[in-house]
Order: C-alpha cells, then structure tokens, then sequence
C-alpha cells in the first residue's frame, strides 16, 4: 500500500523552492519551507515574499491556515514524507558548484525514513541525482533507494515574472529511480499541476531541462549576432525578424537583447558542455559559440553608447549615461547574472557616471558606483545617453520614447525621433 504524503519539506526557497512550497500548502500538505538564510525565513514567516510569482496575499493565506511555516533550522525538517530538494547550483570558474546539493542531502539524508520520497529539481548535469545525490542519501539515512525509499528527479520550469505560464500549468517533467519512484514523484507532482510528462529515467529528466534552455541560449545568440550584423549592414533586423515569425511552420521568433541573464541561459548549457567535455573528451561547440555572443553583447552595448556620443562629439568619460532596467527579464526583481552588472561596469571604468532605475531590484542590490534613478523627466534630461534595457510595465514609454538624448532601445518597446533599436 502507497504511504499517504502529508508532511512535506522544501529545500531551499527562491523562485523555484517557494512556488512549491506555497502550491503544496495550498492543495492540503503540511509544508515547512527551509533555508538557510535567516533573514528569508524571517521575511516569509511575517508574511513578506520577495518572489514576484508568490503574492503576499497567497504567502498569508497558508500560514494562517497553519498549512506553512519558513525556517532555518535543521531539526525542522524530520518526519518528512516528502523532501523537494530546490537549491542553487551556480558555475565557478567553469565547473558546476553542487555544494549546495551536497548540503541538502546530508541535510534531509538522516531524516529519511522507509517509504518516504527524496525529489532534486535543481538544474545540473545529467547523472547527478545517481552519482551524487543518491550515495549520500544512502550514507546519511542507512537505507537504500528503490528498495527503502524513493528517489526522483524533476526540473524546474518556473520562469519569473511570467503572466500567462505557472508552476501548476506548466506540464512538470517527472522522473524516478525505478517504477515505485516515477509513481510517487507523479503523484506528489500530480496533485500540485493540472499535467505531468513521465520519463523513463533521471539522467533523461535531468537533460530535458538543459536540452530547453541550450536550445533558447543558441538561439538567442543567432539573433543577437544576426542583430550586431544587421545593424553595420544597415538593415533593420527587427522588421526581419517580424516577416520570419509570420511563417506558420518550421521558424520560432528569438528576439535581440543585452545579453541573457538569470540562472537559466547564462549556466544551465555549460553543465551540458562541461558534462560532455568530462565524460567524452569532446567539446559542445553549438553551446561554446553561443556564451562568445551572449557573454559579449554587453560590450556590443557599451561601443553603441560609444557611437551615440561620438555623434555628439562627446566622449564616455565626463557623460552621464541612464540605464533603465538591472533585472534580468522584465516584471521580476530576479537580478542574478544579469548583463546589466558588466554593462555598468565597463561604463563605470570608462569614466562614466551612471545611474540606474529599476523598481524590482532594491537599491542594495545595485552594482557598485552606480547611482539610483527614479527614471523621471529631470533624469532624463540630465542625461547624455538613456540605454533602455529591461521592458518592465512600470516604466513609461512615451516620455522615454520623448527624450532629447539618445536612446538605445534593447526590447524594441520605444519609438520616438532620437531612439536607435539594438
């Protein structure tokens, strides 16, 4: 007979941890969200979320119900049922960093109990949840997987800021470690989204998620470079690019842009590179070209700015230049590997002063030697150059698009007689 799943515990609780933890408590499990950053936990257990995707009004909603608490403390994750496993897995100097997997697992490993479920969502390289995550589970516990307890595998697909696609209507790739496994993931999953999509094993979940993302990266990185091309030949990639998506077949639009950000485009295809380069000695030259671009279309940025004060017959140094836009995508405060970060700091090292708006992103977050802007007409007006870089519905288009100072329009949203499109 099934265990019956009640209490649930989620490691780790960013944008992809707490959507899932605040989903569960909602359809009924007794959830408690742990992080090891105490001023998280004290955010949310005063009913203050910093995710764009979870409302404070959803956030009140469970804790009054008691059906959620945050914390940050280790003993709170016993009696678990089943343990989401949600944590960073950034890149250091070009190879995975798996120490925050490492930490969960020893972290619920000795809490595991016969028949409960161990599921990884964080993005890695296919193999991980076998290679690593399983022998310290099985240290940490004394139990085997597959036999004792299940352990599964299923990516994440959150994408924030993101109206119209969710966690519970994004069909959740589910994976196991055996049948018994892929039916309790599907099920725990089943209950969260209204669809889930089997497969037969976790190295094939665990690719699915870097085949998605490499496939947006290389792509993104076509139009970026058609775009730099486009813009010497004098041909406007834009209207381009709108011709090509009227094509109802074999063609999906990829739109230029400043460069890529968050955890997603910027890593997730170099776990797939270096996965590949470790096992079969090769390299993955689709996903090496793509970081050349994307990593460098900053810099592309920054020699536009240049030509927009060469016109002037100004320089970078002495200019004031205004940026609109540090989060990566547009209506979320989701910040990480943003191209924003290197674009002001090449301005700043060429002695620009810079200053930055960005309603998401609180000031503390804003890189160092840039200034916080409201993004008002006086600041318009005091500057030499605007760079509009995120699209965020808070900023009002038509006085940008107004400005007396060129503008370098990243998104395609301004149009006006001094605004130049990337």
């Amino acid at each position: 007979m099934a265990r019956v799943v009640d209490r649930v515990v989620v490691v780790g609780q960013g944008y992809v941890g707490l959507p899932v933890a605040v989903r569960a408590a909602e359809v009924g499990f007794d959830v408690v969200g742990f992080d090891v950053d105490t001023r998280k936990v004290k955010l949310l257990n005063a009913g203050q979320s910093y995710v764009e995707d979870i409302t404070e009004e959803r956030l009140a909603s469970v804790i009054a119900a008691g059906a959620y608490r945050a914390s940050d403390q280790p003993g709170d994750v016993a009696d678990f049922d089943v343990a989401v496993i949600s944590v960073p897995t950034p890149m250091g100097e070009g190879v995975p960093d798996l120490s925050y997997i490492e930490s969960a697992c020893a972290l619920v490993g000795p809490h595991i109990t016969p028949g409960c479920t161990v599921i990884l969502e964080s993005t890695t390289y296919p193999g991980t949840t076998e290679e690593l995550a399983l022998p310290i589970l099985e240290a940490e516990s004394g139990l085997q997987a597959g036999g004792d307890f299940h352990l599964g595998y299923s990516p994440e697909r959150i994408d924030p800021g993101n109206a119209t696609w969710s966690l519970e209507n994004t069909p959740k790739v589910v994976s196991g470690l055996g049948d018994a496994a892929l039916d309790a993931v599907d099920a725990f999953f089943g209950r969260l989204v209204e669809r889930t999509v089997r497969v037969s094993g976790t190295r094939e979940a665990e690719l699915t998620k870097l085949l998605e993302n490499t496939f947006r990266h290389v792509n993104i990185a076509l139009v970026n470079e058609l775009a730099m091309f486009a813009n010497d030949l004098g041909i406007d990639v834009w209207e381009a690019i709108d011709a090509a998506s009227t094509k109802p077949f074999g063609y999906m639009r990829f739109t230029p842009g400043p460069g890529v950000g968050g955890h997603c485009l910027p890593i997730d295809p170099s776990y797939l590179s270096w996965q590949v380069q470790r096992s079969l000695g090769q390299r993955f030259r689709f996903v090496e070209l793509a970081n050349d671009v994307n990593e460098h279309m900053p810099d592309y940025v920054v020699r536009r700015v240049q030509d927009l004060l060469n016109r002037q017959a100004r320089s970078v140094n002495g200019s004031t230049i205004l940026l609109y836009g540090l989060a990566y995508k547009a209506n979320t405060g989701d910040a990480r590997e943003t191209p924003t970060r290197p674009l002001v700091e090449q301005l700043l090292g060429l002695g620009a002063t810079v200053r930055l708006v960005d309603p998401h992103v609180p000031p503390h977050q804003f890189p160092e030697g840039a200034e916080a802007a409201e993004g008002s007409s006086s600041d318009l007006e005091a500057a030499d150059v605007v760079v509009y870089l995120v699209d965020h519905d808070e900023f009002d288009t038509e006085m940008v698009s107004k400005s007396q100072a060129p503008v370098l329009d990243c998104r395609r949203a301004l149009d006006g007689p001094q605004v130049h499109w990337l």
